[in-house]
Parts: structure tokens; sequence; C-alpha cells
């Protein structure tokens, strides 16, 4: 109880440094709108979920997170289509907006909606969100527009944080396809042939990361190859 009550009260307190934080006004910097945004985030949601389908489908090993996207996708879509719905362009862009830091020339309750993200790992419920906006507005109270939008901008910046997250699932199942394309073009060489640096040599030229390091040495020391 007592961390749960400490990670309430540091939320709150968070919420009150960025409300010190986050002037609002003018900025020299133009943004997408959101809901330009939110249909980049949305077709690039797409086109991953669909290579995952596809790999999933062939038999490549998808990760925990790859396989619950594509078990949950429908819910996604669903939640894509809402804050299409309930997101009229002409009432966002009466939304004061911040007028420094990197999110600058967006709206204030992007920016609001992003650092409650960040700070609860994305696992937040009603109660945080109502305990972070009221400490938040007891150094600057929000307009009444501002706190309609809220829900509706958490699940922007959701849709925005699982594209990410997807990435890098997709990342890291290509990194897995090139590392057994290489280890296959290995094993074709005759053990004879076949040198210490056989790897290195494969590798050349290609971006090398750990996910695609620690595949081709299982590949390889399956084998007995290494």
């Amino acid at each position: 109880i007592r961390s749960e009550l400490f990670s309430a009260e540091r939320l709150e307190q968070h919420a009150k440094s960025l409300a010190d934080a986050q002037p609002v006004g003018r900025s020299a910097k133009s943004r997408k709108s959101l809901r330009q945004r939110l249909k980049e985030n949305s077709e690039r949601l797409n086109g991953n979920f669909r290579m995952l389908a596809k790999a999933a489908k062939s038999g490549s090993q998808i990760t925990s997170a790859g396989e619950w996207f594509l078990d949950n996708f429908y819910i996604v879509e669903e939640q894509i289509r809402q804050v299409r719905k309930d997101l009229p362009a002409d009432y966002y862009s009466e939304l004061p907006k911040l007028s420094q830091g990197p999110l600058a020339g967006f709206p204030r309750v992007y920016g609001i909606a992003w650092a409650l993200i960040a700070h609860t790992d994305g696992a937040f419920d009603v109660d945080r969100v109502e305990r972070f906006v009221e400490a938040y507005q007891e150094v600057d109270p929000l307009k009444i527009g501002e706190l309609w939008a809220i829900a509706i901008t958490l699940r922007i910046t959701l849709v925005e944080n699982l594209r990410r997250l997807t990435d890098i699932v997709v990342a890291r199942l290509g990194d897995t396809e090139r590392a057994d394309a290489i280890a296959k073009e290995i094993l074709a060489t005759s053990s004879e042939k076949r040198s210490r640096g056989s790897a290195d040599i494969a590798l050349e030229g290609i971006p090398v990361t750990a996910t695609l390091i620690t595949r081709l040495e299982q590949q390889l020391r399956n084998q007995n190859a290494l």
C-alpha cells in the first residue's frame, strides 16, 4: 500500500512540475494535426499487422508481444474508429497549444497525455488520470474543452505508443529472418571451406543488432558450426 501511495504522490508531483513547464501560446513550429498523426499511425499498424500475420502463417517464431497484437488487433481498430468519430478537426485546432519544448505547436492536452503514459508505462486507470489532472490544475487550470479532450487524446497517444512498440516487434522479426538466411548461407558452405571468419564475412554491410547476433549464434551452435 505504501508503494502505491508513494507512486501516486510521485505522479501528482510530476503533474505539478509539468504544469509549470508547459507554457501555452503561439509557436513558431508547424506541426501535423493529431488527426493526420492518427492516420499515419493507423496505416503503420495495419502494415505491421499484415507483416506479422504473414510471418505467423509461414511458421516464423513470433514474440509474445507480436502474438498479443495479432490477437487484439480488432480492438485497436475499434479504438481508432472511435477516435476518428470523436475527433472534430475544427475543435482540436482551437485547443491551447504548447509554445515551448519538444511538443511545441501541439495541443497542451497532447503533452499531458504523453507525460501520463510515459510515467505510468501505459498502465493507468481512471483514478490515476483524475489525480494527475487534478494535481496539474492546482498549478494551471485547464479549459473545459481541454478536459473534454483528455480521454480522446489518451487514445490517440496510446495508438501512437502501440505503433512504436509494434515497429520494434517487426524490426526484431526482420533481424531474426536475416540471421536465419545468413546461417543457411554459412551452413551451405562445406566444413572444409568454412572458417571462423565466415560469419564476419557474411555480416559485412548488414546492420548488426543484438537480436540478429543472438539468433545467428543460436542457429550456428545448433548445427555445431561454431
